[in-house]
């Protein structure tokens, strides 16, 4: 892809982030879901680590090597042509300086977005500074690239806030989310909210979009929207839904015998038009 093709996609997919009219975000694993996606009329697409890992034969959290997971995502950026922003973990890189590095790879394999998060390996909150450098080093590396990209900053403090209360992890998140913005990033993501109460603080007291992961008992698109919601990622929801079904139908087949459960509704022909020829 030249270089004015990814830069009008990544203004492309700035311009999808709107306070109020959430953007449906399907999070892909492979270049086959992620034209299921396009074909679906998606307007832009994202990755799930989780997904992308166990596709290459990794469990999640920066299993994967980084190379192959560049390779990834270079196949999905061939392969469909609708804006691709990475769910890139916490940035494939001990230092600011090794962050910045990785973000380049990943602007030179396609991408126009990015997940930048500030848990570490799930168990715990990076210090605030630490994770405010690292999101201005990739935001310095997409400036020297010249690849306007749309750095999502993930807020993990209601999955690893420790002992912390509801009211003090929200006070948090808050800290974090304006530290993040001053740093360079563009949207804030505060993973695994449901409660229509706290996501509506967030987004009045957060003045960029904020990006809700979809899970059951979450609250639908329009009221997402009426509590100021921009943007909506199934993270590893798809990936989970995809790998549930090929489970429970060979399952069913090893069980009963019978093959009725293997009818689709996308068929052969279905499938390959959403391939380019190579």
């Amino acid at each position: 892809m030249d270089a004015s093709t990814q830069i009008a996609r990544a203004r492309a997919f700035r311009a999808l982030h709107e306070r109020g009219r959430p953007l449906l975000l399907p999070n892909a694993w492979d270049a086959g879901s992620a034209c299921v996606f396009a074909d679906a009329g998606f307007a832009a697409i994202a990755t799930t680590s989780g997904g992308v890992a166990w596709s290459l034969g990794y469990s999640d959290g920066e299993q994967a090597p980084l190379a192959e997971m560049l390779a990834a995502i270079a196949r999905i950026v061939r392969a469909c042509p609708l804006p691709l922003s990475v769910d890139f973990e916490a940035g494939y890189g001990d230092s600011a300086e090794a962050v910045a590095a990785s973000v380049r790879q990943v602007i030179a394999a396609g991408a126009v977005g990015i997940n930048l998060e500030d848990g570490i390996e799930h168990v715990r909150l990076r210090p605030l500074d630490e994770a405010a450098a690292r999101i201005a080093a990739a935001r310095s590396a997409a400036d020297a690239a010249g690849v306007p990209i749309f750095i999502n900053a993930r807020v993990d403090c209601f999955i690893v806030g420790g002992a912390a209360g509801i009211d003090e992890r929200i006070a948090d998140a808050i800290e974090r989310a304006h530290a993040y913005l001053a740093a360079g990033a563009d949207g804030i993501y505060p993973i695994a909210l449901a409660d229509p109460a706290i996501i509506a603080t967030l987004c009045a007291a957060i003045p960029a979009p904020v990006n809700i992961g979809a899970r059951p008992g979450l609250p639908d698109l329009a009221e997402l929207g009426r509590l100021g919601v921009a943007r909506v990622s199934t993270a590893t929801r798809l990936a989970m839904c995809a790998y549930s079904a090929a489970h429970s139908t060979m399952a069913r087949l090893q069980q009963t015998g019978r093959f009725d459960d293997l009818d689709t509704t996308l068929n052969y022909a279905d499938m390959q038009r959403m391939f380019p020829p190579a």
